[in-house]
């Protein structure tokens, strides 16, 4: 049977579930404004002191260990080239053959003058004694003696000087065969045979570079260096034997470290620039003389070093850093921290915690300073508190 209202029963009606909805929805907003607000979970890490090898990324170009220039030491005709253009070459290996005619007679006629000036002295040897036996008889005067004794004495030092001129010529001849003065690599002939070659002509005939190991030099700042010094001798670092790792121009690294050479003690005024020269083993030759490359260089190490992850370090406008430690009652505190030394992927920590705080990594979002906070290891995940609902109430319920 169909129920029917009169107009003013349903006017009644209508009005009171105006008035009503209002209410019941004010009763629920009340109930959700009166419930706790949930407490941040945050993860943290535990600080402990360490170890910490510091490093610094230089850029530096590789240099040949040693570097000859070949040049003639005698003027004449090339006659051959003894060597194949890119290859090895040992020291003392011959490369170039010069005209060496002309030498060979000079050298010739110097082994003659020297015959000659041994014959004459033995002829003046004989002469000298003679005459000072005739002086002690009166047979010559003393003058007459000591006359054929000088004369004596010219013949040998003329010996010693037709000696020294044989040798000079064995050694001139000799120049006429070029030889390499280190082992290395040799490079493009700047001669050809039938040129023309002087002892004193400004261009090598070619250059031998010796590569294994091979130079890699690097340039640091002059504060920089000064500031890495003062660390050590402050004993805020401690120094040991630099390891250096090069990294090549196509990002990969270079399979053999280096070693790190004394700096050049001066200051390049126009860049203000120290140079540090690395020495690198190059077994294979992979590293070739005027590679540009990026060199690690190790600074030493802090004996009880801090590292935070960057993420959980914020800085203020001036750069000064902080991050957030939760205390014994699991309230969040905030703590300036010195941390002007990246490593990898955290900072160095110098100054402003302690081994056994608990740093704040994870959940920084809705982590505030002063408020607590639910505190668990960083990476974990946190299980929800007992009595939490898994899904928020509904309005209007």
């Amino acid at each position: 049977m169909r129920l029917s209202l009169r107009p003013q029963t349903r006017s009644l009606l209508l009005a009171i579930a105006i008035i009503t909805t209002p209410l019941g929805l004010s009763a629920c907003g009340s109930a959700e404004a009166d419930k706790p607000k949930p407490v941040p979970v945050v993860g943290v890490i535990i600080a402990k002191a360490q170890a910490v090898e510091l490093t610094t990324e230089l850029a530096g170009r590789t240099e040949a260990f040693e570097i000859a220039e070949v040049r003639p030491q005698v003027a004449g005709l090339v006659m051959a080239r003894l060597f194949q253009e890119g290859s090895y070459v040992r020291e003392g290996q011959a490369l170039y053959q010069i005209d060496s005619r002309l030498l060979a007679a000079t050298q010739a006629q110097a082994t003659a003058t020297v015959a000659s000036a041994e014959a004459t002295v033995e002829a003046n040897r004989l002469r000298a004694e003679r005459f000072e036996a005739l002086a002690e008889q009166g047979g010559v005067s003393k003058q007459e003696a000591a006359d054929a004794r000088a004369t004596y004495n010219q013949s040998r030092a003329a010996v010693g000087q037709a000696r020294a001129a044989l040798a000079s010529a064995r050694v001139n001849l000799g120049f006429t065969r070029v030889t390499s003065p280190i082992s290395g690599r040799i490079g493009i002939s700047m001669v050809t045979k039938g040129a023309l070659v002087t002892n004193a002509q400004a261009t090598p005939m070619a250059k031998v570079q010796r590569l294994d190991p091979m130079y890699v030099n690097i340039r640091q700042s002059s504060a920089d260096f000064m500031a890495l010094r003062r660390a050590i001798e402050s004993g805020k670092l401690v120094s040991g034997a630099a390891p250096v790792t090069v990294i090549l121009p196509d990002g990969s690294e270079y399979p053999i470290a280096g070693k790190l050479n004394p700096a050049d003690v001066d200051v390049n005024p126009e860049t203000g620039t120290i140079t540090v020269r690395a020495v690198v083993p190059n077994p294979k030759g992979d590293l070739l003389p005027g590679l540009f490359v990026r060199a690690k260089v190790g600074q030493g190490s802090v004996p009880d070093g801090i590292l935070v992850p960057q993420a959980a370090v914020t800085r203020d406008p001036r750069g000064r850093a902080s991050v957030l430690v939760a205390n014994a009652k699991d309230e969040l505190e905030k703590r300036d921290i010195t941390a002007d030394t990246p490593v990898g992927q955290n900072w160095l920590v110098t100054e402003g915690l302690k081994p056994g705080d608990k740093v704040v990594v994870e959940g920084l979002v809705n982590a505030r300073e002063g408020a607590k906070a639910k505190v668990v290891p960083a990476g974990s995940k946190p299980q929800p508190e007992n009595g939490a609902k898994a899904s928020p109430a509904t309005a209007g319920n």
